[in-house]
């Protein structure tokens, strides 16, 4: 086992509640919330009452998304929320485990609101190998909202409302590395991670659905939506160097497949 891999893992950020809110919806705890957020909504909505160490969201099931959709967009107006995706992503209600029970869907949110209110996404990471045991790894473009420059995996995205993981796979792999469909439908699920931590904008909450795929020899990724700067071939040996210079979620994928595929 190399000592990297370890050290690297014990540096993970770790998620402190200390101080925060926890918001419930429908009488499901589903967030957490900063005080100068809980704040906010409370003097946004007499909808968000403070009861206790909780906000609670008195609002019905009807009235609910249409209730964080307007408090989000209060929330960007008030420049508490940036990068904003025009994309929606579904809140479930969480189960005895604490993971999303998708079963339970609560309400569709802009996908930028949700470190805000610090609700559960979903995202799924693509470990892109080479059989002579190197790694494909992009970097994140510039421009990214979130984490530019960083090195990534070969392909990661958010899952989408009404999405499902295999679904959004197949498409992130051709939107960010270019890789074909009959190509893509060979990525083997292997994980799933779950990343918690305090952000600057948020609390970050993922449960990310980790996944395989063997690429040949003669194949080199492209992106093509502009989200990824490039691609590089790494050995173990480079990757082991520079996985702080990854994203934590993307690192903590690689770092996850080196262990489990005896490589580090």
């Amino acid at each position: 086992m190399d000592q990297r891999l370890d050290e690297y893992l014990a540096r993970q950020p770790r998620f402190d509640a200390s101080g925060l809110t926890r918001l419930h919806v429908l009488d499901e705890p589903v967030g957490w919330l900063e005080p100068q957020i809980g704040r906010f909504l409370q003097a946004f909505s007499p909808s968000f009452v403070h009861n206790g160490p909780q906000l609670v969201v008195t609002s019905s099931i009807e009235e609910v998304e249409s209730l964080f959709g307007r408090a989000a967009l209060a929330m960007r107006a008030a420049g508490l929320i940036h990068g904003w995706r025009n994309e929606p992503y579904t809140c479930f209600a969480l189960d005895a485990s604490g993971a999303p029970d998708l079963n339970r869907p609560l309400f569709k949110l802009e996908r930028g609101a949700f470190r805000r209110f610090g609700l559960t996404s979903r995202a799924v990471h693509v470990n892109g190998y080479a059989a002579d045991r190197r790694l494909w790894t992009g970097r994140r473009s510039p421009n990214k909202a979130i984490d530019p420059n960083r090195l990534d995996n070969l392909a990661a995205g958010g899952i989408a409302a009404g999405e499902v993981p295999d679904v959004c796979v197949i498409r992130e792999l051709w939107e960010e590395a270019g890789v074909p469909v009959e190509l893509a439908r060979r990525v083997c699920a292997s994980t799933t991670s779950r990343s918690t931590r305090n952000e600057p904008d948020g609390i970050h909450d993922e449960v990310l659905y980790n996944y395989d795929l063997l690429l040949p020899g003669d194949f080199t990724p492209r992106n093509t939506d502009g989200e990824v700067a490039g691609f590089t071939l790494m050995d173990v040996d480079t990757v082991l160097g520079r996985l702080g210079e990854f994203t934590d979620d993307a690192g903590l994928v690689t770092a996850t497949f080196l262990r489990r595929q005896g490589w580090a």
